[in-house]
């Protein structure tokens, strides 16, 4: 009896052990099985994630209506109405100068008067030649008077009567010649005073008094070159010279306008209208030269001044447009593609004017198609895609609205969502949840330290996230 209770102890003591065991190997079993399970969820997510991310998003635009109007800003340069460079025709010494840079002019007013001594004694031995050619020619009319008054008598011969006749007649040519030369030398007189020519100002004044003049070529420059002694521009218009490249050259017409900008007035902009073409490129720039006039009551505008032509011209607006960065450039031509169905069906298109950020599609669209937007290289004929909303400024017109300052709850969470949503929170929103959440443990007496956000999935309450198995922070699935 003593023995048969320490062996009943010890069969309870095994039974005991053998049951914990058992409990421990049926605990391990379980959370293995709870582990591979959970693996298989989190291998599961990570394989619909990855196959979700391996279809490419894709935002769809439509094709737009081209503009009424078609505008282009390109370089011009700016020239008076009238400029003339006066020069010298006649050799001297320049005897005062009357007007200076900027000087307003009227029609003949006197700029500057020029000394000639040769060209008046010249003058001077023209008139006293034309003297003795008259006295001349009054003699041999007299002496041919008197001799027709003989002609019926027998006293002189006929031959003598017509000699001193063609001798009158001579002595007047002579005189008409000695006539002449006085007024080249009166002309020539009167280039002694330089005048303007026409209403303007004086843009230039390239003499000084005692400079030597050339009446061959205007002022001797100090290397032996002939220069202009003033400049005369008439500036009440202004000529407006733009090169128009060819690629652009289908907008010019009599109905085009520019308005212009120079740098000496920002902000403000002169109307030009059209005045006329070359109607032929530039063989070298390839480039028409089209020019444009606008008026200048206030002489604003300088002669010679850059100046940036913004030309308006009629459109067609009954051409589709799309953005440029909408086109595929491959072997195949021109492509764009469209959606239909989540799939991708690439299309030939005929481009024509190009905008800049927007190209006309002259064929292979309408305007109820669905393009992406843009389209990667790699992008091929029946592709899958996923849309995701347009960008704003493509293809709507609705201003942006302002982000909120909690997240807004997400669909089909994935762990990637997650992180998005909780680095979207603002720091000050932080801020407050913080302090609100610390004022509520000092009131409820908890002693623990309110939670903070570490920027995890843990610290945002997205709904329907519960339902989900995502992985912890930091943890690869």
């Amino acid at each position: 009896m003593n023995k048969s209770g320490p062996q009943l102890s010890s069969v309870h003591s095994r039974l005991k052990l053998r049951f914990i065991l058992f409990c421990l190997l049926i605990a391990a079993l379980v959370l293995a099985g709870w582990g591979i399970a959970q693996r298989g969820v989190h291998m599961h997510s990570l394989v619909q994630e990855t196959e979700d991310a391996a279809i490419p998003r894709v935002a769809l635009i439509s094709p737009q209506r081209g503009p009424e109007t078609r505008t282009v800003a390109l370089p011009a340069n700016l020239a008076a109405w009238y400029e003339a460079p006066i020069y010298a025709q006649v050799s001297g010494y320049v005897k005062m100068w009357y007007k200076d840079y900027g000087a307003h002019v009227k029609k003949g007013d006197l700029l500057a008067e020029i000394n000639t001594p040769s060209l008046d004694a010249q003058f001077a031995a023209a008139k006293a030649q034309y003297d003795v050619v008259l006295a001349r020619y009054k003699l041999a009319l007299i002496t041919s008077a008197r001799w027709s008054a003989l002609k019926s008598t027998q006293a002189v011969s006929r031959q003598e009567v017509d000699v001193q006749a063609a001798n009158a007649d001579a002595q007047k040519a002579e005189l008409e010649a000695a006539s002449h030369e006085v007024e080249r030398f009166q002309a020539l007189e009167d280039f002694k005073k330089i005048v303007a020519p026409f209403d303007g100002i004086v843009t230039s004044r390239l003499v000084n008094v005692g400079d030597y003049v050339n009446g061959d070529g205007g002022n001797m420059s100090s290397r032996g070159s002939a220069v202009e002694l003033f400049s005369v521009a008439d500036v009440h218009k202004i000529r407006v010279f733009v090169s128009v490249p060819q690629d652009y050259a289908a907008v010019i017409s009599p109905k085009i306008s520019a308005d212009l900008t120079v740098p000496q007035y920002p902000g403000r902009t002169f109307h030009a209208k059209f005045l006329a073409t070359a109607k032929a490129f530039n063989a070298s720039t390839r480039t028409v030269t089209t020019e444009l006039v606008l008026d200048n009551p206030e002489r604003l505008l300088w002669p010679n001044s850059y100046a940036t032509a913004k030309i308006t011209a009629p459109s067609d607006p009954s051409i589709l447009i799309l953005p440029t960065s909408a086109l595929l450039f491959r072997a195949e031509g021109t492509q764009i593609a469209k959606v239909e169905g989540n799939h991708v069906h690439l299309v030939n298109v005929e481009m024509g004017i190009n905008f800049g950020r927007t190209m006309q599609i002259l064929s292979g669209v309408k305007e109820d198609d669905k393009v992406v937007a843009n389209p990667t290289a790699d992008l091929l004929e029946g592709d899958q895609v996923k849309i995701v909303p347009t960008t704003h400024g493509y293809n709507s017109e609705k201003k942006p609205k302002s982000a909120p300052l909690a997240p807004a709850p997400l669909k089909n969470e994935t762990p990637g969502d997650l992180r998005r949503a909780a680095a979207s929170i603002p720091d000050d929103a932080d801020d407050d949840k913080e302090s609100a959440t610390r004022e509520d443990g000092r009131k409820a007496g908890d002693d623990q330290e309110a939670p903070q956000y570490n920027g995890t999935a843990s610290a945002v309450a997205v709904p329907g996230a519960a339902s989900k198995s995502s992985p912890k922070s930091g943890q690869m699935p």
